[in-house]
């Protein structure tokens, strides 16, 4: 698999909250064209909006493309005062808080091209502290072992450039945090996550303003080869149909467990951008069994927690 153009990070400046939110914005402009490229037959539309107390943001949507029926490439830096009590749920050491970041999920129109999230952030809170987030993972309908398994490979070669330890310590976390408990399965065959990558303690700021940086480029060069490869592919109504159940999951874990979701919300963030990432058309269907052998069957056996993806 050939990989996309690279991205190349906007200048730095001395102060750290300005320039991660203009590498943010550089990195939303950048992916774009990237996704706009692989899908060939439509555009972003952007909705610029401001927030309650302080900064705003940038909503990019697209939608009846080529490959991807709807999808967001969203920007963000925002600043205020949480209440107490969200700040005790969300963890805040301090109510007052900056939090910038770039948030994408793409729903190719195609069950057999995967659906796929990314996200990266920086926050600050009142009492000094600053801390990176962020991660990346693919949600096939049809889990191609294969893909995966160069899906991760990429990943890891990632991490390996900038610790050793990050691609088996954030793997395993994307394994725990992308799942579904009321289902017992994963949302799909992982990738990875990490949280409050605190400056100081974890890394410089530089070193790690540069992790986040190299995450958001593997997963645009990656995903993007990923509908190259899978948009002509064949299928029917039956896979269809699957494909709206496998969405239903989806559905499930942004709306009940999603961190991201809910600091959206609590902080008074645009309901319309945060709820971006739900797909267009979804399905439950009461206690779905798929067939012994079949793919669909195949497929719920490699959604779990362990996969050892690079061996």
């Amino acid at each position: 698999m050939q990989p996309a153009e690279s991205i190349h990070p906007a200048p730095t400046t001395s102060n750290a909250r300005t320039s991660v939110e203009a590498w943010m914005r550089h990195f939303q402009d950048w992916l774009c064209q990237q996704l706009e490229a692989a899908d060939g037959g439509t555009t972003f539309q952007e909705t610029p909006w401001e927030h309650g107390e302080g900064g705003g943001g940038r909503t990019r949507v697209i939608g009846n493309g080529a490959v991807l029926e709807k999808g967001g490439v969203n920007f963000s830096a925002v600043w205020g005062r949480l209440s107490e009590a969200a700040a005790r749920q969300l963890l805040m050491p301090d109510p007052a808080y900056f939090a910038t970041g770039v948030s994408v999920v793409q729903h190719p129109r195609s069950p057999m091209v995967p659906i796929s999230h990314m996200n990266v952030r920086y926050f600050e809170a009142g009492n000094g502290e600053a801390w990176f987030g962020g991660g990346l993972d693919l949600t096939p309908i049809y889990v191609d072992e294969a893909q995966a398994r160069w899906f991760h490979q990429q990943i890891r070669a990632v991490c390996e450039r900038h610790n050793p330890g990050y691609y088996s310590r954030f793997k395993d976390w994307a394994d725990k945090y992308f799942y579904l408990p009321h289902r017992q399965e994963t949302r799909g065959v992982g990738g990875i996550f990490f949280d409050r990558l605190t400056v100081g303690q974890d890394g410089s700021f530089d070193e790690l303003f540069a992790f986040v940086q190299a995450v958001g480029e593997v997963y645009g060069r990656t995903y993007c080869e990923l509908l190259r490869q899978n948009r002509d592919l064949p299928y029917g109504e039956s896979e269809t149909q699957w494909q709206l159940l496998r969405r239903g999951r989806y559905a499930e874990f942004n709306l009940a467990i999603d961190r991201g979701t809910r600091f959206g919300l609590e902080t008074g963030g645009r309901t319309e951008s945060i709820l971006m990432s739900l797909p267009p058309l979804a399905a439950w269907t009461y206690d779905y069994q798929p067939a012994p052998g079949s793919p669909e069957a195949v497929t719920l056996a490699w959604l779990r927690q362990g996969v050892n993806w690079v061996q």
